[in-house]
C-alpha cells in the first residue's frame, strides 16, 4: 500500500514578545499565524469503514489541532515565563488577557517544536506526524519535519 501525507491549514492571531531580543521584537507584537500541519500514512483498505480510502479524515485532523493549536493560542498573548515578562503576563491576565506561559523563547521555531509535541501525542497509531510549517509573516516561516529529529 502507498504513504500518503495529508496536509491542513490552520489561521490563527497571536502576540508575543522575545525578552532580551536585539531587535523590534522585543516589544510585544502579534502575527496572523498560518500553520500547515502534514501527517503521512497509509490509505484505509477496509472498504466496510466509513473512511474506507481516507489517510485520516480531515475532520479529524482538524478536531486535534484546533483543541491543542488553535483553541488555545488564538488571540492570546504568549511570553517566556523564565523571564521578567511574567510581571507583564501578570498584570495582562489581572486584567482578563488571554495570556500564554511558556518555557521556551516563543519564536516561531520553538513554538513549532511544541506544537508538534502536542499533536503527536493526539494522532492515532497508524498515522504519524510527517511535518509542520508554521508561517509567521508573507515571508517568514519555520518547518519542523521527522526525518530531521533525533531517533532515540
Amino acid at each position: 500500500m502507498s504513504k500518503i501525507r495529508i496536509t491542513k491549514q490552520f489561521n490563527f492571531e497571536t502576540g508575543h514578545a522575545l525578552y532580551g531580543y536585539d531587535g523590534k521584537c522585543r516589544n510585544v507584537h502579534g502575527h496572523s499565524y498560518k500553520l500547515n500541519v502534514t501527517v503521512i500514512g497509509e490509505p484505509i483498505s477496509d472498504k466496510n469503514d466509513v473512511k474506507f480510502g481516507m489517510v485520516i479524515d480531515f475532520g479529524d485532523l482538524k478536531k486535534i489541532v484546533k483543541s491543542e493549536i488553535v483553541d488555545k493560542f488564538d488571540h492570546a498573548t504568549v511570553f517566556n515565563k523564565n523571564t521578567p515578562h511574567i510581571e507583564l503576563a501578570q498584570e495582562l491576565m489581572n486584567r482578563d488577557h488571554h495570556v500564554i506561559l511558556v518555557e521556551y523563547q516563543p519564536t516561531s521555531e520553538n513554538m513549532v517544536i511544541d506544537f508538534a509535541e502536542k499533536i503527536k501525542k493526539h494522532l492515532p497509531g497508524h498515522i504519524q506526524l510527517h511535518s509542520l510549517k508554521l508561517q509567521e509573516t508573507e515571508s517568514s516561516f519555520a518547518e519542523w519535519y521527522a526525518s530531521d529529529q533525533d531517533s532515540h
